[in-house]
């Protein structure tokens, strides 16, 4: 797996383990809808620190609770 598809996935599953739309994450986090499409439909390649951070934010949570997940740990992520 590759690291957008893994961090689409960690926005995924917190969006339904947190009970939050993705309307609701955008508003919190200050992401742009259309931002936001290309990361979790895997278009966007370089997302930043800062995105990471407002994502976190957006959930509540600290940057490390948001990359503690087991789609970040795998040994097999392709990061290319």
């Amino acid at each position: 797996m590759n690291i957008c598809k893994a961090l689409g996935l960690r926005i995924s599953n917190l969006l339904i383990e947190k009970n939050i739309t993705l309307y609701r994450l955008e508003q919190k986090a200050g992401i742009l809808h259309g931002t936001m499409m290309c990361i979790i439909n895997e278009r966007n390649k370089n997302v930043t620190l800062r995105t990471i951070m407002q994502l976190a934010r957006g959930f509540d949570m600290t940057v490390i609770e948001f990359l503690n997940d087991k789609l970040f740990l795998d040994d097999n992520l392709d990061i290319d």
